[in-house]
């Protein structure tokens, strides 16, 4: 069974900061799941047994090589949309996190082709999917 097409999935998503008004987003490569090309945030699923701040340092650690400063809540999203012609579904819960960005870098070069730091307002035409839906959902919270 997978997980967001057989059943519901639980991610977490993370807008990942510096504190002076950057954050961070990856540009997915080729041999990534899909949105091949497009830039995100950062998301992981949920694997049972974690906690939601366990897979949230774990999946920052991996995609960023960062650990999390500190971290905030900032809700819940209904993620519906298609994977290889599937419909799936997936809970997402979403955190707005504070890095260390000096240690930010490419944890997953074969799943990412490039890392940027950016400002909110000065992003790039070919976001991921879900990224506008977040952006416009917690435009006053970052």
């Amino acid at each position: 069974m997978k997980k967001g097409q057989d059943y519901i999935g639980v991610t977490v998503v993370y807008f990942c900061h510096d504190g002076k008004g950057n954050f961070v987003m990856a540009k997915r490569s080729q041999n990534a799941r899909d949105e091949n090309g497009k830039w995100d945030i950062g998301a992981g699923g949920m694997e049972f047994g974690d906690s939601i701040e366990t897979t949230l340092r774990k999946e920052i650690m991996e995609e960023y090589c960062t650990d999390v400063v500190a971290y905030e809540f900032l809700g819940f999203r209904d993620v519906h949309r298609e994977h290889q012609g599937q419909p799936t579904h997936w809970v997402a819960l979403d955190f707005k996190v504070l890095v260390e960005p000096k240690k930010v870098k490419i944890g997953e070069p074969h799943k990412f082709d490039e890392i940027k730091w950016f400002q909110l307002g000065k992003v790039p035409e070919n976001l991921h999917s879900q990224l506008p839906h977040f952006l416009k959902k917690y435009a006053k919270n970052l």
